[in-house]
């Protein structure tokens, strides 16, 4: 890939916004806006220029529709009724006609077309990395895990105390669901990670319905994360976790959709319907500009990835998001973005989404011939479009897979 500039338009940061800016791509990095470049790209003003999104919890494995939840009025008191519901419903014996890799192409397209460049699959190494190298998007690699600290977790990983002291030693995030539920001992997650000694900066801590200020305030201390996921929260048991109180101690939140089984379709329904929870709650808004952070630089801090991503810096990996606009302030703009306003996705530089009238030469000229033949074109909201992978040729084959026309709202198109 020879280097480039997007011209014209505003670049977005988390502090403010620079119109008439360019942004200059040097290989897989960002450079200094003075920087030569061998292309020219006129975005123009209708257009806004952000970091790429990052989505800190997502199951790769089932992000399949519909969703699956209590039935009634019934609630869950934790995830484990739900995942009885789950693998005993027919949208479960539907999704077990397809194989375990195109579960993973559909999840990476699922971000990819909200324009999210970075996606946290929560599982263990073994299930996912066999399939990481051929994804169109970038899946973390670099963490420890468990699933949740309780008795009843599925026992990932090689237990907490060894996990953690792993995050530590390699400074990676230790991810966990943690007081996903209200029995007893799911609301005892934060002691139960204080007692090990596994309370600390490096955690990214899922969903934490059940906290207590006391849990909040102790989480702050620590400096430890919190993946925020509403729609999945909502669904399963009619609440979410303290989001005021979390946002107001200082806390790290970010923004995450967890699977298409529980959550939204993608990352920026995700965004709408966190807008939404919160003015029902509270009785106002949750500014755009904190949504903004929750999806770029929060997550990026999460995962301990900030001097790499999460920010249009100089030096940093090429991960970009243009959108169209559909506000005059660009962090409403993207609170109101839907898929068909995502106009470019570049990973690391390398485009992987695009308009082809517009972009289509970082990809058809710029990219070696043997490259070139990785890429498709589709249809999106009546315009051409370049994609990177047959995410065309991948929803043909779910729907002969299961026998008909199936439709999965996170892709935006008709094959």
């Amino acid at each position: 890939m020879d280097s480039y500039a997007l011209t014209g338009s505003t670049l977005v940061t988390p502090q403010a916004s620079r119109a008439a800016a360019s942004l200059v791509v040097q290989g897989e990095r960002l450079a200094d806006p003075g920087a030569p470049a061998q292309r020219q790209i006129k975005v123009g003003p209708a257009s806004f220029i952000y970091p790429a999104l990052i989505n800190i919890h997502d199951h790769m494995r089932g992000n399949y529709l519909p969703r699956v939840g209590p039935k009634g009025d019934n609630f869950y008191v934790n995830w484990l009724p739900w995942d009885n519901d789950l693998k005993s419903s027919g949208v479960y014996d539907e999704r077990s006609s397809l194989s375990v890799e195109t579960m993973y192409f559909l999840s990476s397209y699922k971000n990819l077309f909200s324009g999210v460049a970075t996606v946290n699959d929560h599982f263990p190494h073994k299930f996912n990395e066999p399939h990481i190298p051929r994804l169109p998007v970038r899946v973390l690699r670099e963490y420890c895990l468990a699933h949740e600290c309780s008795s009843y977790d599925l026992k990932w990983g090689e237990g907490m105390e060894q996990e953690h002291a792993w995050a530590v030693e390699r400074d990676w995030p230790f991810i966990t669901h943690l007081e996903e539920g209200f029995d007893a001992e799911a609301q005892d997650g934060v002691g139960v990670l204080e007692r090990a000694g596994c309370l600390t900066e490096h955690d990214v801590l899922i969903h934490c319905i059940g906290f207590s200020d006391e849990d909040i305030r102790k989480v702050k201390k620590a400096e430890a994360s919190v993946a925020w996921c509403p729609a999945s929260n909502l669904l399963m048991f009619n609440t979410t976790c303290k989001i005021r109180k979390l946002l107001h101690a200082g806390v790290n939140v970010a923004l995450g959709t967890d699977s298409t089984h529980t959550g939204s379709v993608n990352t920026l329904a995700e965004m709408k319907y966190a807008r939404q929870v919160y003015r029902e709650m509270y009785g106002e808004d949750l500014p755009a500009s904190t949504l903004f952070e929750m999806v770029t630089r929060n997550p990026a801090r999460a995962f301990r990835i900030l001097d790499r991503t999460g920010t249009l810096e100089p030096g940093k990996l090429a991960d970009v998001a243009v959108f169209r606009a559909r506000h005059d302030d660009p962090y409403e703009s993207l609170c109101l973005a839907e898929m068909a306003d995502l106009e470019l996705l570049l990973i690391g530089g390398v485009p992987v989404y695009g308009l082809d009238d517009l972009y289509g030469e970082l990809v058809w000229k710029a990219l070696p011939s043997g490259e070139r033949k990785g890429y498709t074109r589709i249809k999106v909201g009546g315009r051409a479009m370049f994609v990177k992978g047959d995410p065309a040729g991948l929803y043909r084959g779910v729907r002969s897979a299961v026998g008909f026309r199936k439709t999965l709202e996170y892709l935006p198109f008709e094959p």
